[in-house]
């Protein structure tokens, strides 16, 4: 509910702050005095369109206005701060500032918001009924949701939606799957000769890095094989003439073999021998099989080179580079395949569509049952209420009419209208349309106390919704005021002597002269000074002790 208001620099007012609490809380006064700048101002934090800079008191650079309010765990208001990542404290306070040159803030728990944002938010907190605001009741869009409320529909109502949920996933499905085979058709030709031409050169995973090492190798095989010959030359000279260091290795040791005994000192030098032409015969081993294998193919190297070139020229005609050919093969190849099972897919795409339409037409068709159920209840409800409302001769008719197929929504497949006859013989027409703002503003209570029970919205605003009425009339405005105040927080702007006695609080709103300029106080109101107050709007501007009299008798009567 409404916790509090607090007010800065707007048009008349100063600075007000005003606490709040259950039930219903009254706001009389003198015409002229303020009352409407009090709900413009809970407009303005509710998200309302500021009208430029003109609420702003003269003088001031600013206005500002915040609402506090303290809803439960479980109400939607909490849910929507999670979704924007507002931390959600106890209290939820919406504010607004509007500058003297038209420009406007809004904060909710002191982190900026668009107005769309703040209007979503306040449209879940408070309600506002005034003479031609009565948006719920006027508007054809919200009447479906009015009915469903007074019928305690929602479970049928979500049972509805979850079905035009998973129709709509179907019908996307099937979209998809239409889409899919069609572009495959079309590409069936390229396809096939792609996928032919890829299974031809069988592109392997890591192939180019491979083919381009062992050219690379190949390509170097002449210069390798020249610098091993001339290696293995210069140790096995043909010439025999030339020095050839095997067998000067070994007449050295055959020269130290011959030395008389004891040669001890020469051992050393016969193991050193031995060990270089150990040494020379690994040499020449390593080198006889490095110039084996260094011998240049010239077929291997072209038909590496010719692998190598057809692999990078499908790569560049694919627009992907080689390492990605084996993957393009196997999604060209998967792209084939959904073309050959396609029709099956669509096949089973149309059936799922068509299972989850004649699910959603059966949830949408109970509901439809349900609604005109309801419908009946609500008007034989409504009809209960009129009589006292000063609308004996008004009749409501519900209407439930079906929608075209492309309008079904989530909501179901129908057209909800209240429809109204303010008078015998005349054809029920819009609301709007047909009665005047008092009526409609009353109409709106009926609806306020058939429907108080399931209302998501914990605070209702009445603005003069007693306009125009008194005597008994104003006592059953009055009345039921009362009785939707029992579940819901009601602030009501009133004239009436007699639905300001019901009020649980009551504030008077009056205006002031303060150093030479007009300004709006809002007090909240004792038993004697409650007394008081209706008592003057009972008698005009003189009370007297009759009129203090009724005013007591009022008030009494709304203890009972």
């Amino acid at each position: 509910m409404l916790t509090a208001l607090a007010i800065r620099d707007v048009v008349l007012i100063e600075r007000l702050d005003l606490v709040f609490g259950p039930g219903l809380t009254v706001l009389t006064g003198e015409t002229g005095a303020g009352k409407s700048i009090l709900l413009d101002s809970l407009g303005l934090a509710l998200g309302a369109r500021s009208s430029g800079g003109g609420l702003v008191r003269a003088g001031q650079a600013q206005a500002s206005v915040a609402a506090a309010f303290a809803p439960g765990d479980q109400h939607p208001a909490r849910a929507l701060l999670i979704e924007q990542g507002i931390e959600s404290e106890e209290e939820i306070v919406l504010r607004r500032i509007v500058t003297a040159d038209g420009r406007s803030r809004a904060f909710v728990n002191d982190q900026p918001v668009g107005l769309a944002m703040l209007r979503r938010l306040g449209a879940m907190l408070v309600e506002v009924q005034g003479q031609h605001d009565q948006v719920g009741l006027a508007d054809p869009t919200h009447h479906a949701g009015l009915l469903d409320a007074s019928g305690a529909l929602d479970a049928l109502r979500g049972s509805v939606a979850e079905a035009h949920r998973s129709w709509r996933e179907a019908e996307r499905a099937l979209a998809t799957a239409r889409e899919e085979i069609a572009a495959a058709q079309r590409d069936e030709e390229f396809l096939r000769h792609a996928v032919g031409e890829l299974e031809d050169l069988a592109p392997v995973e890591g192939e180019e890095d491979q083919l381009a090492a062992e050219r690379q190798h190949l390509q170097q095989g002449e210069r390798r094989g020249e610098a091993i010959a001339e290696a293995l030359a210069a140790l096995q000279p043909r010439d025999r003439r030339s020095a050839n260091p095997g067998a000067a290795l070994r007449s050295a040791s055959r020269a130290l073999e011959r030395l008389p005994a004891p040669n001890t000192d020469a051992e050393p030098a016969l193991e050193a021998l031995g060990r270089a032409l150990d040494a020379l015969s690994d040499a020449e081993t390593a080198l006889e099989r490095l110039s084996h294998e260094a011998s240049a193919d010239p077929r291997r190297l072209e038909h590496v080179e010719e692998r190598l070139f057809a692999l990078r020229a499908s790569a560049r005609k694919h627009l992907v580079p080689v390492v990605e050919l084996p993957a393009l093969l196997v999604s060209l190849k998967a792209r084939l395949a959904a073309l050959d099972a396609g029709t099956g897919q669509v096949a089973a795409a149309e059936r799922r569509a068509r299972e989850t339409r004649e699910a959603y037409v059966g949830a949408a068709g109970r509901l439809t049952a349900a609604r005109r159920d309801a419908a009946q209840k609500l008007e034989k409800s409504i009809a209960r209420e009129l009589p006292p409302l000063k609308l004996d001769r008004a009749r409501l008719v519900v209407e439930v009419a079906e929608k075209p197929e492309p309008a079904w929504g989530p909501d179901g497949m129908d057209r909800v209208t209240f429809l109204v006859s303010t008078n015998p013989g005349q054809a029920p027409g819009a609301l709007d349309k047909v009665a005047s703002g008092g009526e409609l503003s009353r109409l709106m209570l009926a609806f306020k106390v058939v429907l108080a029970r399931g209302s998501p919205v914990p605070t209702l605003v009445f603005d003069e919704v007693d306009s125009g009425v008194g005597g008994a009339t104003a006592a059953a405005v009055g009345d039921r005021l009362a009785r939707v105040a029992e579940r819901l927080q009601v602030l009501v702007v009133t004239h009436s002597p007699q639905v300001a006695a019901r009020g649980g609080r009551h504030f008077s709103v009056a205006k002031q002269v303060k150093a030479g300029r007009a300004e709006t106080r809002v007090v909240p109101l004792d038993v004697p000074a409650r007394r008081e107050e209706i008592a003057r709007m009972l008698a005009g501007e003189k009370v007297t002790e009759a009129a203090r009299m009724a005013a007591d008798s009022l008030l009494a009567g709304s203890l009972l």
